[in-house]
C-alpha cells in the first residue's frame, strides 16, 4: 500500500465521519480515483434522502460517472471505508473499476448494527424460497422489450 493509497482511504474515512456528523446516514464513505486524482466521492445518504440505495459507494460511483461523462469507471480505483454490501458490490461490478480498497469488514459493520448477512443468505435461496415474494408476471409481453433491444441498431452496449 502506497502513501497515495493511504491518502485516498483517509478521505473515504473522513467522508464517513462527515456524513455521519451531519446525520446524512450511516458511517460510510467512498472515493473514486482515476490517474491519481479523486473524480468522485460520497458518503451514505440513506436517511437524509429517504433513498435506500444512497450508500457511499453508489453515491461516489454516481458522482464519478457524472464527472467523467461515462457509465463505466474504466481505469478507476474505489476506496471505501467498509467492505461493500451486496448492492454496492453489484454496482461496483457494473461500474467496472480496476480495483477496490476497503477499510472495515462486513463483520465490523455487523457489530455496529449494519448486518447484511440476511441478503447473502437470500441470494443463496431459490426465488420461491425468499422472504419477499417474487412472482413472474407477463413474461411474454416483457420479452418484447428484449426483442426490441436485440433489433435496435443504434443501441449503446454495456
Amino acid at each position: 500500500m502506497t502513501d497515495q493509497d493511504k491518502k485516498f482511504m483517509q478521505r473515504a474515512i473522513d467522508l464517513a465521519k462527515e456524513g455521519m456528523s451531519i446525520n446524512a446516514g450511516g458511517p460510510f464513505g467512498a472515493v473514486v480515483v482515476k490517474d491519481g486524482k479523486i473524480v468522485g466521492e460520497g458518503y451514505n445518504r440513506v436517511t437524509s434522502t429517504n433513498d435506500p440505495t444512497a450508500h457511499a459507494e453508489v453515491t461516489a460511483i454516481r458522482n464519478a460517472c457524472t464527472n467523467l461523462g461515462a457509465f463505466q469507471l474504466d481505469d478507476c480505483i474505489i476506496y471505501t471505508s467498509c467492505e461493500p454490501c451486496p448492492m454496492c458490490l453489484g454496482a461496483i461490478y457494473w461500474a467496472r473499476p480496476k480495483a477496490v480498497y476497503m477499510g472495515c469488514t462486513r463483520y465490523d459493520a455487523a457489530n455496529i448494527g449494519f448486518d447484511d448477512q440476511f441478503i447473502y443468505d437470500e441470494l443463496e435461496k431459490e426465488i420461491d424460497d425468499r422472504k419477499i415474494p417474487i412472482t413472474r408476471l407477463m413474461r411474454k409481453e416483457a420479452l418484447g422489450a428484449f426483442e426490441a433491444w436485440t433489433e435496435k441498431m443504434d443501441r449503446t452496449d454495456y
